[in-house]
């Protein structure tokens, strides 16, 4: 029997500060909590540099810490032309940096660039709402629509490694 390839997932936002480490934790996470660890693997980037190698904002942080999630050991970093084809799924939070990735990845790889909350069941919302220049709430706002399409897409992930294993 072949070992199967892990899953490679990539969260994206703009400056990789605020959104896609929030994904990125409460992903880990969901991993963690249905022992998926071994077959799964997460990262997050932006797609702008204005942040690379800082930790995430202490606000997101700090709304993450309250639900559980620990945070401070991600430096946000710049997706770059790898990452297109390193992984298997470039999850954008919103319809802006969904336009640019499909702007920069090649054609090739365009089926691997989704929206996240297109796994979200509870949320209506389309995309994951900056919060950077608001208050609190939109930190929980941003935790609220994450843990919703985290949970979704662990169950996508065990669905592809199931189709992957018996093909």
């Amino acid at each position: 029997m072949l070992k199967q390839e892990a899953f490679k997932i990539l969260f994206v936002c703009t400056g990789n500060i605020c959104r896609s480490p929030t994904a990125e934790g409460v992903f880990a996470a969901k991993v963690r909590d249905a022992g998926l660890e071994k077959h799964v693997q997460m990262d997050s980037a932006g797609t702008h540099g204005f942040h690379v190698g800082e930790a995430p904002d202490p606000r997101t942080q700090r709304a993450a810490k309250k639900r559980g999630y620990e945070l401070m050991d991600q430096r946000a970093r710049q997706i770059g032309k790898e990452d297109f084809q390193n992984f298997d799924l470039i999850l954008a939070m919103d319809w802006e940096n969904h336009a640019a990735l499909q702007q920069m990845a090649p054609r090739q790889f365009h089926h691997k660039i989704k929206l996240l909350m297109s796994f979200a069941t509870e949320h209506e919302s389309a995309v994951v709402p900056d919060p950077y220049y608001g208050g609190p709430d939109g930190f929980e706002l941003v935790l609220d629509y994450v843990e919703d399409a985290a949970t979704n897409l662990v169950d996508f992930v065990r669905r592809r490694m199931a189709q992957k294993a018996a093909a």
